[in-house]
């Protein structure tokens, strides 16, 4: 299988290294330092779950030559989403399938404007992990699971073959008959689990032993899921236990981009939340408060 991955910082790495170790024909689509360290040094994945392993790679940061794929994770920062949708038309071709590991809820249909909806799956990522250094990736917690879906919903041939594919690597897959669902039911999670992360600097343990923050995380959970069932989205009634699923030394994307000075994906996650919720006339104190006290690092530290 010929696997395009765009973005191959920590979630990009991750999977795209898994396949890659398991004989896939994969190619990372990169820039920068991490794009020179994986030509020259090959991937090097650090995984808790999957072991730490390296493994030469190809790398590149254009499209045009690297012929049709048949898989197309885009794994890019949702800030970057639309400067990257330019490389994915080289890419596709009649039975090309794309899917957005990507946080937010809006990604797919964002990709599917650009190369024809028929071509994208819905899917969600139980994972965290960064770019420790260039080259390097290191999971950080979470089972690495995915969920994927057909957007319209039900099952499908492509579907089971992806899946089969996907668990060869090692990576354990879900298909899930309503993926919209499950979008957004990762989309509470992440939003409780980044806010907290990031505004207290702690793993997850320590956030949810303590009363008053965990009362937080539970809070950020219902407001979300409040403003997707006004959105329409039909959500079960156990979103908060779904929420509390990764290992207590687990941190956020969010709070290790914040730590790094990195931009941070704050729009897509309680900037979401905070505008729908206003749209919807559902009140989101405790994601705008969250929203507001990283709002300053958006792009970066103050001040740089």
């Amino acid at each position: 299988m010929r696997v395009a991955v765009l973005g191959a910082g920590g979630t990009g790495g991750f999977f795209g290294g898994l396949l890659a170790r398991a004989g896939e024909d994969v190619v990372f689509v990169a820039r920068g330092a991490h794009l020179e360290a994986l030509r020259q040094r090959g991937l090097v994945v650090r995984s808790h779950a999957a072991g730490e392993f390296a493994l030469p790679v190809q790398a590149t940061d254009r499209t045009e030559c690297l012929g049709l794929a048949d898989l197309v994770l885009v794994c890019v920062k949702t800030y970057d989403t639309e400067a990257a949708l330019h490389l994915l038309p080289p890419l596709v071709g009649p039975h090309t399938v794309i899917f957005s590991v990507q946080n937010g809820v809006d990604n797919a249909e964002i990709i599917g404007r650009a190369v024809g909806a028929e071509h994208v799956l819905g899917a969600v990522a139980y994972v965290s992990a960064v770019r420790e250094f260039p080259g390097v990736v290191r999971h950080l917690g979470g089972p690495g699971k995915l969920v994927l879906g057909e957007l319209s919903g039900g099952a499908s041939p492509r579907l089971e073959q992806l899946r089969a594919a996907l668990e060869r690597a090692g990576i354990p897959v879900e298909v899930s008959p309503n993926v919209p669902v499950a979008i957004w039911q990762k989309f509470l999670f992440i939003c409780a689990f980044s806010g907290t992360t990031a505004l207290t600097r702690l793993p997850i343990g320590p956030i949810l032993a303590c009363p008053q923050t965990r009362e937080l995380f539970c809070g950020l959970v219902l407001e979300a899921e409040a403003v997707g069932r006004a959105c329409g989205v039909k959500l079960p009634h156990d979103c908060v236990a779904t929420a509390e699923a990764f290992e207590p030394w687990a941190t956020s994307s969010l709070s290790a981009d914040l730590a790094a000075g990195k931009r941070l994906e704050l729009e897509a996650l309680h900037g979401t939340v905070v505008r729908l919720g206003h749209h919807h006339r559902v009140p989101t104190p405790l994601s705008f408060a969250v929203y507001a006290a990283l709002k300053p690092y958006g792009d970066g530290p103050p001040g740089t």
